[in-house]
């Protein structure tokens, strides 16, 4: 379950990523008030904090999904 949540935490981040390479528009700025609101920053930290976790599936030979 928990890789689950931080596989789709990490999707919302490459999707906001990709909106700011090609339409320069941070929407989860734009929805939270800001990118530099307490609600943004929350949610970026819990992207990258995803990110982290998601790290040794790179290494893992299982099928984590």
């Amino acid at each position: 379950m928990w890789n689950k949540i931080a596989l789709v935490l990490v999707i919302i981040g490459a999707l906001n990523w990709g909106c700011v390479a090609l339409f320069a528009t941070d929407v989860v700025g734009f929805i939270f008030g800001g990118t530099y609101s307490v609600f943004s920053r929350i949610i970026f930290g819990l992207v990258g904090l995803a990110g982290i976790f998601l790290i040794p599936t790179l290494f893992s030979n299982k099928n984590v999904y």
